[in-house]
């Protein structure tokens, strides 16, 4: 059956329309590099319209209590558990990841509901002692309006969704413009939304609008007054176009950029868990991961060995239809990936470095299939500066902690770091204030696969947005601080006396 006819199934079972169009913007599996179908790009005009519509959406939706904004969330997270294998089918098929991370990705929806769900009932503030008598101070939080959310193409649903969960038990409503290579992830998650809305009673007019197209939709969405946050997961230059857009206008901006992410294995390590921890992190969604390991500091003295074992477990990596079950390493996304990795791995011959597999395979369908790259590097330099979207993971030996660290925070990138060591000095040091400078530092694990309880992010180049959890709802809410005088007289603050 052609991912065609897989793709129009899944949308019967959902019961969600299906777009099709004559023309528009074209759809392709990476699992064999064909046409899925074509999808209507919105217009300027149908852009406004959705923006108008979810103007109008927030006038309501604020003032609905925010556990009843959270009951909401709950119903739309147990539609998601009920289509979990559809969606997850999906995903593999328009991203081509392995169905397990698929799968993965759509439990992260459902696991970031019930957290929001939780969270609908934890939007506290403050009381705070105030230096006058009969007098109260306040913090508190109120919904802020339209969030705008820009979302890549190797999560077609996760990002969104920690944005989507926490901005609608906030109060708000939302615009999503998904990558123009993975729509149909967008349109059949929203529609679920939708439809949860529908049936729990709620108006979805304007809650949740999906508008679709490329960089000029992208950049109307920031240039609207009346979206009041953008966040925007992608590269580097795309963020820094919505951040310099948005701090002109005044507007919140939430960034989740790149990483240049590493790791380091200490002596005391235990090797077979970093083996395959490493492993993981490095060709995990065929490093087409903003978390995904691309470079790797090993102690001089275990480095070749360690080097050797790596190779092995390259060497038997099952690479081919994401689909089938037991392969570990789909496609990449299209060719223009393809390119950049084979520019990088010459780039990295030229700059002194060995460079192991890394080519094109042919596994009999077509796409953009290869065996992830090992590179052996005499020190950092050259590509292993910047992040090459695939799998690519680049080895220099170190001789002092400090020196690793050193290099771990050399680059511009602040995302995913990782340590394995038994050594608790050594562990300790990593994560803290002169330790690894990113927005992630883990200890005895990779540096992908983060847990939705804890914020998401990281700094410099990363942008420095946080998603998901701990208190990341802060970003989709306004701040007001309140003074309340219960009392009869009119006491100013510090001292300040003043009479009529």
């Amino acid at each position: 059956m052609s991912y065609a006819s897989q793709v129009s199934g899944i949308f019967g079972k959902l019961g969600i329309e299906l777009p099709d169009a004559a023309s528009g913007i074209e759809v392709r599996s990476p699992i064999d590099g064909n046409v899925i179908l074509a999808v209507p790009a919105s217009t300027q005009a149908e852009f406004s319209a959705s923006v108008e519509r979810a103007q109008a959406c927030f006038l309501k939706w604020r003032n609905v209590p925010a556990p009843q904004r959270g009951a909401l969330v709950r119903a739309f997270g147990e539609k998601v558990r009920q289509h979990k294998p559809t969606l997850g089918r999906l995903v593999t098929i328009e991203t081509g990841k392995i169905l397990q991370e698929g799968l993965g990705e759509v439990q992260e929806v459902i696991d970031i509901c019930e957290f929001a769900l939780g969270q609908s009932r934890q939007l506290y503030g403050l009381a705070i002692a105030s230096e006058r008598p009969d007098h109260k101070l306040l913090e508190t939080w109120h919904p802020l309006g339209v969030v705008g959310i820009i979302s890549a193409f190797n999560f077609p649903m996760a990002v969104w969704a920690w944005n989507a969960a926490l901005a609608l038990v906030c109060g708000d409503t939302l615009v999503w413009k998904p990558s123009e290579k993975t729509p149909l992830s967008a349109l059949a998650i929203n529609g679920l939304l939708l439809a949860a809305a529908r049936e729990s009673g709620v108006d979805a007019a304007g809650l949740s609008e999906v508008v679709i197209g490329e960089l000029d939709l992208g950049e109307a969405l920031v240039a609207h007054p009346g979206v009041r946050l953008v966040s925007a997961t992608g590269s580097t230059a795309m963020g820094r176009a919505v951040g310099e857009a948005c701090a002109r206008l005044f507007k919140r901006s939430l960034l989740e950029l790149g990483g240049n992410n590493a790791a380091i294995v200490c002596p005391s390590a235990d090797s077979q868990l970093a083996v395959r921890a490493v492993t993981f992190a490095a060709v995990g969604t065929a490093g087409q991961r903003c978390t995904t390991l691309r470079r790797l500091f090993v102690h001089r003295a275990g480095c070749a060995q360690f080097v050797k074992r790596l190779l092995a477990a390259y060497e038997n990596l099952p690479i081919g239809n994401p689909l089938h079950e037991g392969t570990l390493i789909g496609p990449l996304i299209d060719q223009g990936i393809y390119e950049r990795m084979q520019a990088a791995l010459q780039a990295a011959r030229a700059a002194g470095g060995t460079v192991h597999y890394g080519g094109r395979i042919d596994v009999g369908l077509g796409g953009f299939y290869v065996r992830p790259a090992l590179v052996e590097m005499p020190a950092q330099t050259g590509p292993m500066c910047e992040e090459t979207f695939a799998p690519i993971l680049y080895v220099v030996p170190y001789d002092g902690l400090d020196e690793a660290i050193e290099w771990n925070n050399a680059v511009s990138h602040g995302l995913s770091s990782a340590i394995f060591t038994r050594d608790l000095q050594e562990a300790e040091t990593f994560i803290s204030a002169r330790g690894s400078d990113c927005g992630i530092s883990n200890v005895n694990i990779g540096t992908s696969g983060a847990e939705i309880g804890g914020a998401f992010g990281g700094e410099k180049d990363t942008g420095g947005g946080r998603e998901a959890g701990s208190d990341a709802w802060k970003n989709y809410m306004r701040r007001a601080t309140n003074t309340i005088n219960y009392g009869t007289s009119l006491p100013l603050a510090q001292g300040i006396r003043f009479e009529v």
